[in-house]
């Protein structure tokens, strides 16, 4: 989860290590830290607790010259927030930096092992491990930095992506993978080199990207090839891929925070990711996977859906969508639990694994487990060339751009909008969905940016709303049918950056327990829009209501009888039930924000989170 970057070539690295970690830093931001050498040969290293702005305060009084660099901002696992605990961590000689994005498992065996040796640590951090293993090998076997690297990440147990630099070498900086990301930026003629946990921090710089593969480490000097080699010392081939990326979307474009920027991108995205797919004039859509993978897919005997979070409320939606339209069972596991439960997976299956970044640990093992098990890997992300991309069999791209704001938005309605694009397909595919049915929900998928447009004209009255749960400390988020895991999605994002307690429920669950929490201090948010059992939903309402509980509702335009029961209603436009998420999901993603934004809390960096889960 944290954010690793890196630089070598003819211009000064520094101005380049701290834009590239300020791009990174919704990857973690407990402390940052930069190494440099420079010209004289000498290794300069700056940390500081906090954010990226910290360091910048520190290192712009210090020598920050030099043409290779690699710099660090940490989300903690080992060690708590500190100067000291923060990256990059420095070999015993003072030779050697070391920047580190995952866990080493087994740090304390290792550690035990280099006290042994004579090795002293000035951190309580797992990566400190790493660098002075590294310098062992140096030191006992005599090996240059990367047969060095190599020798130690032999004993290594856990994930890492890390890069090291050697001050006796300064020509050279060697970066390693396994199970968490790292991405490497080629400059023309090999006349510089990037690295990073991913493409953005050198996106203004170069689009030729190499992704290195687990137990992998490449060797980057100036001039030369870059040489990867896995840890059996097998010299390994990479194809350079050129990948396109948005820098508008990495701007806030005058608007306050990312998150609000994302919220309010998303008539445009969900049109990007429709684009070429939903064919409007000839009532179709085309999806190459279905082209590519159709016996699979119509002859799938099950899917299984894995995620975590926000991508697993998705799944929750994609699962009553395929149900509905091609009538396949479908299973929506936490990948967290999934992959360790020995699932029972078959040869018919189809595991689809969504995430935004595509990095996602757990979603990432549990898709490795379906593999082994001969599933059809079918992976749905936003990250172009991402680990689960990469190790898909097919699958689809959102194509939303880059999300840099914690709580996921547009990767959201972008999911369940590929998932509906998927399910309608393959309904259509096999001959379950009725043709009307079919050519109506496609009529109404290109309708839908618009009516999102039609609800973010309703943002000062959702501000007002939201101005009342601001000192709430629990809320009840209700919802039934395709609106359920709305109501989920909502509460997680109103505990994610507004930091108040909030519960999800199907609402028909309220009279099995969570009634006995209403009282006049209790805000119970309705998704009520005029859809799947709106009477029964209503009749909950109704129950709330006798219990002086502060309803909230989300209803449809026109909709009367929950607005004469309700505190405050918000309106959405009319639509269709399966793609009523895309529309109800909305005022509460902005009501979130704007709570949040009225308790002074960072909304794009909430406390204890980090945007790419890439541990366990």
């Amino acid at each position: 989860m944290c954010g690793i970057v890196g630089y070598i070539g003819p211009r000064e690295a520094y101005p380049i290590l701290i834009a590239g970690l300020k791009r990174l830093e919704y990857r973690g931001y407990d402390s940052a830290g930069i190494a440099l050498i420079n010209d004289g040969g000498q290794l300069n290293v700056y940390k500081e607790k906090g954010k990226v702005s910290n360091l910048e305060a520190i290192a712009s009084q210090r020598d920050t010259t030099g043409k290779i660099g690699i710099a660090h901002t940490r989300w903690a696992t080992h060690g708590e927030p500190s100067a000291v605990n923060a990256h990059p961590h420095v070999s015993q000689s003072g030779r050697l930096a070391l920047v580190h994005n995952g866990i080493i498992e087994n740090y304390a065996s290792l550690k035990e092992f280099l006290k042994g040796k004579g090795f002293t640590f000035k951190s309580s951090t797992d990566t400190e491990v790493l660098v002075q293993l590294i310098e062992f090998m140096q030191q006992e076997y005599g090996k240059d930095l990367e047969g060095a690297v190599v020798l130690a990440l032999r004993r290594v147990v856990g994930a890492y992506a890390i890069a090291v630099i050697d001050k006796e070498f300064p020509d050279k900086i060697v970066v390693a993978k396994k199970s968490s990301p790292v991405a490497i930026g080629v400059g023309k003629d090999n006349g510089e080199f990037f690295f990073a946990s991913d493409a953005l921090p050198f996106a203004d710089y170069t689009n030729k990207l190499i992704y290195l593969n687990d137990n992998e480490v490449a060797l980057l000097k100036l001039g030369q090839d870059i040489e990867i080699r896995n840890l059996d010392n097998k010299e390994i081939t990479h194809d350079i891929k050129e990948v396109d990326i948005n820098l508008e979307s990495l701007e806030k474009g005058g608007f306050d925070h990312f998150m609000l920027k994302e919220i309010y991108d998303q008539p445009r995205c969900i049109s990007d990711c429709m684009r070429g797919r939903l064919l409007l004039k000839e009532k179709r859509i085309v999806l190459s996977t279905i082209n590519l993978h159709r016996n699979e897919l119509v002859n799938a005997g099950r899917f299984v859906i894995v995620a975590c979070g926000t991508s697993w409320h998705a799944g929750l939606i994609g699962k009553q969508l395929i149900e509905q339209w091609a009538k396949i069972p479908v299973e929506v596991e936490y990948a967290s639990e999934f992959r360790y439960r020995n699932p029972v997976i078959l040869p018919g299956d189809v595991v689809i694994a969504i995430s935004q970044s595509g990095e996602t640990a757990d979603t990432l093992a549990a898709f490795e487990l379906a593999k082994k098990s001969g599933a059809l890997c079918f992976g749905i992300v936003n990250a172009v060339g991402s680990s689960i991309a990469r190790a898909s069999d097919t699958g689809i791209y959102i194509h939303v751009g880059p999300e840099i704001g914690v709580a996921s938005t547009k990767a959201f309605t972008g999911q369940v909008t590929v998932l509906t694009l998927f399910a309608l397909a393959l309904g259509h595919e096999l001959g379950t969905i009725p043709q009307q049915e079919y050519e109506d929900t496609i009529e109404e998928l290109g309708r839908i940016p618009g009516k999102i447009k039609t609800v973010l004209e309703k943002d000062s009255k959702i501000k007002d709303i939201a101005r009342t749960l601001t000192y709430a400390e629990n809320a009840l988020y209700m919802g039934r049918g395709y609106n359920y895991p709305v109501a989920l999605e909502g509460a997680l994002k109103l505990k994610e950056i507004s930091y108040i307690h909030a519960e999800g429920y199907p609402a028909a669950e309220m009279k099995h327990g969570p009634i006995a929490l209403i009282d006049e201090d209790m805000p119970v948010v309705f998704v009520a829009t005029h859809h799947q059992l709106y009477k029964k939903i209503l009749s909950n309402i109704e129950e709330v209501k006798a219990r002086n509980g502060r309803i909230i509702a989300i209803v449809t335009e026109g909709d009367e009888a929950v607005s004469d029961i309700a505190e405050a209603t918000i309106e959405v436009p009319p639509t269709l039930a399966p793609l009523a998420p895309l529309l109800s999901v909305i005022p509460l993603q902005l009501t979130a924000y704007h709570v949040a934004v009225e308790k002074g809390l960072n909304v794009d960096q909430p406390r204890n989170l980090a945007k790419s889960v890439t541990v366990e």
